[in-house]
């Protein structure tokens, strides 16, 4: 019994330490890639092109990070409520998914300085007579929401709102289209990217709620955190970051 206990005890060992070091800019170079995690249906940040390729300039930020390294970029993609987990299980390297800083992620994962400010939109049915201009002009009407977004936690908390939560926000609009839901809520850039794709879409309402994204990694990785930190500075001081405002946004 004890040497059961004793090797249960040693594979406990090794498995935190692998997990608490599989991660380290020299476990990365060693293995020669940089994964992240993101869920890519939230254009212009991450989304699949005609080539079948993600791309986007979440993705171009990781590519950024990537090429310091000397690795290749790999990018899995997983349901937005499936990245913090498979950060905390040591499945990804980091998450660069529009993913906004709140305290409560904060909480278990560590986030590189502000690199986006975002606001929440409201999107409805083009040519409607519902067009509300804030949260408030949703109560008693239903919404559709990304689980595990900030438009999913602002919604809410709004007492008389009926939200109804889908894996992807082309689900979400896709409820919309067919008049099954009265208005969808996600983040300001990816829904004037779905608007002007599909214009039977209109934005009744920018709302700010002040936010910011930011890359997430494991809680206590302190050297790939300064890494990005160090990384984002080095786009923005060279440009680099301002050639990808305007490649994505303009």
């Amino acid at each position: 019994m004890k040497k059961i206990l004793w090797w249960l005890l040693l594979v406990t060992f090794v498995m935190a330490t692998v997990l608490s070091f599989g991660q380290s800019l020299t476990e990365i170079k060693k293995r020669g890639k940089l994964v992240i995690g993101t869920e890519p249906t939230f254009p212009p940040f991450e989304f699949v092109d005609e080539k079948n390729q993600v791309v986007g300039f979440d993705i171009d930020i990781a590519n950024e990070l990537a090429k310091r390294l000397g690795v290749k970029l790999e990018v899995v993609n997983l349901p937005f409520d499936s990245l913090i987990p498979a950060l905390q299980q040591g499945k990804i390297d980091l998450i660069i998914a529009g993913m906004t800083i709140t305290e409560e992620r904060a909480k278990v994962v560590d986030f590189s300085k502000p690199y986006f400010e975002a606001n929440q939109a409201i999107v409805v049915r083009k040519g409607s007579d519902f067009l509300p201009k804030g949260f408030d002009g949703l109560v008693g009407k239903k919404v559709a929401v990304q689980l595990g977004t900030t438009g999913d936690l602002v919604v809410s908390e709004i007492k008389g709102i009926e939200v109804v939560r889908f894996q992807k926000f082309t689900d979400a609009f896709l409820e919309l289209q067919n008049g099954r839901v009265d208005a969808v809520v996600l983040d300001e850039a990816p829904a004037k990217a779905y608007v002007k794709k599909f214009p039977k879409f209109t934005i009744s309402a920018v709302v700010d709620t002040g936010e910011t994204y930011g890359i997430a990694v494991r809680k206590g990785n302190k050297e790939l955190l300064n890494f990005v930190n160090q990384t984002l500075d080095i786009m923005k001081g060279s440009g680099t970051y301002s050639k990808l405002l305007q490649k994505w946004f303009e």
